[in-house]
């Protein structure tokens, strides 16, 4: 009695990992990434990126009144700090000795668990309970464990524990067009702790999918020097 839900729920998840895995397969596209939070402090804009199918991926990134640039390949990474110029992941994340979290340092540390859509979608549908087709679109609860992990790519000090939070949860809701993902959203809601007081977080991220197979990507050449 119980096989026919289970092959519904697989089914769910089966179709959101094809439908990322042909979207991959496309070779390039591009995506804007907007967040919604309240509690904490990670307020970040939008962002834009662009994905080639040699793995390349460049990201525009809007903070406050800046716009951080970055370029990631191959688990390298570069980000352009403004009068600096392109620094390696690597060098932009280092300490300066002062224990300042700088908004750069703080980008280029989050920068090293970042996943393209079609990387993040396949994941996330693996963190869902079970997905569900309805008006249009799959949806589904995360797991506790799930929620976790995504809070846990969130940047921190080298040798600093991953937040874990209480009373984790959330939900992720994917759309498909033509055999291929178009968009995601996934909610993340849970209470951590910062210097002694707990904040409750909720935390939903749109991600939108555009220009499948007619997206160019280009990289400047000081960021390549980078990557190397």
């Amino acid at each position: 009695m119980l096989a026919g839900p289970l092959l519904a729920a697989d089914s769910g998840k089966d179709d959101i990992v094809g439908a990322a895995k042909n979207l991959a397969a496309k070779g390039n596209y591009s995506w804007k990434t907007t967040v919604e939070a309240t509690g904490g402090r990670f307020r970040p804009g939008p962002t834009d990126g662009k994905a080639d199918k040699d793995g390349t991926i460049v990201l525009s990134m809007t903070r406050g009144d800046n716009t951080i640039e970055a370029v990631l390949k191959a688990g390298k990474g570069a980000i352009k700090t403004g009068d600096e110029g392109w620094k390696s992941l690597a060098e932009a994340s280092e300490d300066d000795g002062g224990g300042q979290q700088t908004p750069i340092r703080f980008v280029a540390r989050m920068l090293q668990n970042f996943k393209a859509p079609a990387v993040e979608a396949e994941d996330l549908a693996g963190k869902a309970k079970e997905l569900k087709k309805s008006e249009g679109a799959y949806t589904g609860d995360l797991t506790e464990e799930g929620v976790k992990q995504i809070f846990a790519r969130g940047p921190r000090r080298p040798g600093g524990e991953a937040p874990s939070p209480r009373d984790a949860r959330g939900s992720v809701k994917f759309w498909v067009k033509d055999g291929l993902l178009s968009k995601y959203e996934y909610n993340v809601q849970g209470t951590l702790e910062f210097n002694g007081n707990d904040v409750n977080i909720n935390r939903t991220t749109t991600v939108e999918i555009k220009e499948v197979g007619t997206t160019k990507v280009s990289v400047p050449e000081e960021a390549k020097k980078k990557l190397s």
